[in-house]
This record gives C-alpha cells, sequence and structure tokens, in this order.
C-alpha cells in the first residue's frame, strides 16, 4: 500500500529522537482519530517553520503499512492554522450571540 493520501489535523505529538538520524514524526489528530506522520530531513528542512510552529497541518504523502501500522510519509506540509484560528473566532462569536439572545429573552420573561 503506497497510495498517496492527504490528512489534516491538531498537531498533539512532534518527536525528534537522538537515534532517529534527523527524522521527525508528528501525531495529527481530527474527529475520527489519530494519523502517525514521518518526516524525513530534506522534507523539514523544506517545510521547517509549518513543522516547527504549526498547530494544525495538512500533509500530502505516501500511506505506508508496516508491521500492522500505519503511518504517512510526508512529502508536502502546509500550516493550516489560520483555519483554526477562523473556527475558534467563529465559535466565539456564535457563543457570544447565542448569550446575548438568552440574556433579551431573560430579561423580556422577567418584565
Amino acid at each position: 500500500m503506497n497510495a498517496r493520501v492527504a490528512v489534516a489535523g491538531l498537531v498533539i505529538l512532534r518527536q525528534r529522537p537522538g537515534t532517529a538520524k534527523g527524522v521527525i514524526f508528528l501525531t495529527l489528530e481530527d474527529e475520527t482519530g489519530v494519523v502517525n506522520i514521518i518526516v524525513w530531513r530534506h522534507i523539514y528542512e523544506r517545510f521547517r517553520r509549518a513543522v516547527v510552529a504549526g498547530r494544525m497541518l495538512k500533509v500530502t504523502g505516501r500511506m505506508q503499512r508496516a508491521h500492522n501500522v500505519t503511518h504517512v510519509l510526508a512529502e508536502e506540509i502546509e500550516d493550516i492554522s489560520s483555519l483554526l484560528d477562523q473556527l475558534l473566532a467563529e465559535g466565539t462569536g456564535r457563543h457570544m450571540r447565542n448569550e446575548t439572545r438568552t440574556d433579551t429573552w431573560e430579561s423580556r420573561k422577567g418584565g
């Protein structure tokens, strides 16, 4: 299995073991589960900022299965943290609008 895939999720783990010869391991999570990402040194050097600072990433690469473990060998990494910021802002705005409506309804009910 060597299918090309694109996955996205929150970065929940970054590992750079000293014994891994420059390889970085990422774990992304979304509402369906987790995916393990392997980032080779030359890919890391190309997408360093996203790998180091990204809170939410989109990773395109090759899916590989070995010893009952499935992971993605990263080829491209995109920092999509700005989408997370939008979701948080929309969620906060929606929550605030609901509170305003509730307060208005409560004041009418009591008045």
